[in-house]
């Protein structure tokens, strides 16, 4: 797993060039760009964090033209399966 030095200043770059997307939201994109985890029950647990505001942050970043692309939901555990969209490989490049 990548430095938490370096996933911190990832997530402060992301919070920074969007200008938009919460902390939580950078940490999620922070953590797929990086390969930590591209599920929100995987990020949920590597991260310490409730699953369903995971679920509620994934669902603000996976709309319509946002930073991520939703490929697989699981009824049964509830876990999203997602990937940096167009937007969101556009915002790692402008946050360096």
């Amino acid at each position: 797993m990548m430095e938490e030095a370096e996933y911190m200043a990832l997530v402060d770059l992301l919070e920074a060039a969007s200008g938009k997307i919460s902390r939580l939201g950078a940490g999620i994109i922070a953590a797929l760009a990086l390969d930590i985890a591209s599920d929100s029950r995987s990020f949920a647990r590597l991260l310490g964090v409730a699953h369903a505001l995971v679920l509620r942050e994934v669902a603000l970043l996976g709309e319509e033209g946002s930073y991520i692309a939703i490929r697989q939901r699981d009824a049964r555990t509830q876990r999203i399966r997602y990937e940096l969209s167009r937007a969101g490989e556009r915002l790692l490049e402008e946050a360096g």
